[in-house]
């Protein structure tokens, strides 16, 4: 089996290997050739004849994505802790389209789709930082857009994992898009998907500034924050942490100590973060973009990137910065105009 793996300059007792099979959920007959990755990662690979798949990872957190044509898409969320992680079976569920919906969804379809929001979509889906100027979607055949009026919905779906070229950051990003919607009347724009990356081919000079542009893009990310709390390094790292009094609230609370038992606890290499509400994140390592403070309306002179994260109660986080309920969890502020065009895989090592 082809397994792509970047494994940095971690120590063996640095990774874990999980080892399963795809089968059909009905006949339990192997699927080979199954697509089995870690999703925000360069690793993945594909299942042998016999359904058969291993993946060897550094320590932390991932989402396990597992596609095969004409069957249900599984998600399953594995770490270096997870139990029986080395006799996994995958069961799939052949997929099925009730036709009403399929009739709702041809009659939305709109034929110039992309002439009409294929910009829309690259603004809210590849973002609109310079590095998003340098990013490429190979295929935009795959991409079909669909309107709803009575809803004054757009939808965006995609037949086949959309290809990107990331020529600021030097990856290629498979990603499996499950939905985008954008709803007109809040002006609220959504997508959830499961990106695999690959490590472009380049130059020395080209890896050079990969390199930098990559350490550029980590500082202050999501990601950045999430590891910082799990290694208890927030202050040191140029990140402060405020409980805000109801979300949106422009008055919060500084966290004085965020390693407090009562809110952060650590169990089994897992770090339980006890927080209902939102918070807001502060970072004073890098100043905000410029083109975020123009379309903003912010002062140009801001010296700190401001983001913040709504979620009905707390999340977890893993070593490798991988932290859940994801989908629960909203982005606000900076690290929402931040989006795939700024991503770093979680096998990132900024070291």
């Amino acid at each position: 089996m082809a397994i792509l793996i970047c494994t940095g300059g971690f120590s063996q007792d640095k990774l874990f290997y999980i080892h399963g099979k795809v089968v059909d959920e009905k006949s339990g007959s192997p699927l080979s050739n199954a697509s089995v990755f870690c999703q925000n990662t360069t690793t993945g690979t594909i299942s042998n004849a016999e359904g058969l798949f291993a993946l060897r990872l550094n320590n932390g957190g991932y989402d396990l994505v597992i596609s095969y044509t004409g069957y249900e898409t599984q998600v399953l969320r594995v770490s270096n802790t997870t139990k029986d992680k080395d006799s996994l079976t995958i069961q799939m569920k052949e997929a099925s389209k009730a036709m009403a919906e399929v009739a709702v969804m041809g009659s939305a379809l709109v034929a110039d789709g992309w002439n009409k929001y294929g910009q829309f979509f690259l603004d809210n889906f590849i973002g609109t930082t310079a590095n998003a100027s340098q990013c490429t979607i190979e295929n935009k055949d795959v991409i079909s857009f669909y309107f709803y009026k009575k809803r004054n919905k757009l939808k965006v779906k995609a037949k086949e994992e959309i290809i990107i070229t990331n020529q600021a950051l030097g990856y290629k990003i498979r990603y499996q898009l499950d939905s985008f919607v954008n709803d007109y009347n809040t002006h609220i724009s959504s997508y959830t998907g499961y990106p695999l990356f690959e490590n472009l081919t380049g130059t020395a000079d080209q890896q050079a500034v990969w390199t930098k542009n990559r350490y550029r893009t980590y500082i202050g990310s999501r990601l950045h924050f999430m590891r910082s709390w799990y290694d208890s390094t927030l202050k040191d790292e140029g990140f402060q942490v405020e409980t805000l009094n109801s979300p949106g609230s422009d008055k919060g609370t500084v966290l004085e100590n965020p390693y407090d038992p009562a809110i952060y606890s650590l169990d089994s290499g897992t770090v339980d973060i006890n927080i209902n509400g939102s918070i807001r994140v502060t970072y004073n390592g890098q100043v905000p973009n410029k083109n975020y403070l123009i379309q903003n309306h912010f002062p140009l002179n801001a010296k700190v990137q401001i983001s913040a994260l709504e979620m009905p109660s707390g999340f977890s986080i893993e070593e490798n910065g991988y932290f859940f309920e994801q989908s629960e969890i909203t982005n606000m502020g900076y690290w929402a105009w931040k989006k795939i065009a700024e991503l770093v895989p979680y096998d990132y090592n900024p070291e």
